[in-house]
């Protein structure tokens, strides 16, 4: 084996170590949410609805009033369990398509980023969702971004891409900045790029290819 293939080959090594350990914080950070979160929300949910049950024949109107703190909490607890199943995996990513569940990833991050996917169809589910987390990493990276970036994402060549991009203004990305977003990039046999961007800002694209 020559030595730069040997260099290429203990590169994806680390690189899928990495991504195992990102994955197994995933994971535990989920745990955490349900246990810390959402399950204390049920619990004392529970609580109060025995609390209301003794209430009800006695003091109605008290009855009630718990009733209506119940019934924002049961609301709470939903959205808590929503957010933790788009962090798995989006629902809309299956039932629209890559360009929506895209849309909403920047919507959920509050970043000020223009989504630019018109013109997707759609792929094989294993291929939106490798290419949705690289886009939801992205959207991590633009946060770096001090001016209002754009996301692209398009199908060219036999691969999709994906680019980030911010003109004069944006800060300068640093190596480690990218090492998660280049992890799920080479694992999927792509290739990530920074460069220069429009007018001096930066440039950040990849392509993956459609067959992965």
């Amino acid at each position: 084996m020559q030595d730069g293939d040997a260099s290429i080959e203990a590169q994806l090594r680390a690189s899928r170590a990495r991504l195992l350990l990102s994955a197994d914080a995933e994971r535990r950070a989920i745990e955490r949410v349900l246990h810390d979160s959402i399950q204390q929300e049920l619990v004392a949910i529970s609580v109060k609805l025995q609390l209301a049950r003794r209430l009800a024949h006695s003091e109605r109107t008290a009855a009630q009033s718990l009733l209506d703190e119940i019934e924002q909490e049961v609301r709470d607890a939903l959205d808590g369990v929503r957010a933790v199943s788009d962090a798995i995996y989006p629902s809309v990513l299956a039932a629209r398509g890559l360009a929506e569940a895209v849309r909403g990833a920047a919507a959920a991050s509050g970043l000020a980023v223009r989504i630019e996917a018109n013109e997707l169809g759609r792929y094989p589910p294993e291929l939106e969702g490798a290419v949705y987390f690289c886009c939801r990493e992205a959207l991590k990276v633009a946060e770096a971004l001090a001016a209002r970036p754009v996301l692209r994402v398009w199908e060219a060549d036999h691969a999709l891409h994906f680019e980030v991009a911010a003109g004069e203004g944006s800060s300068d990305l640093a190596e480690s900045d990218l090492t998660e977003l280049r992890d799920r990039v080479d694992a999927l046999g792509g290739h990530l790029t920074l460069a220069p961007g429009p007018e001096g800002g930066t440039r950040l694209s990849a392509a993956i290819p459609v067959s992965i």
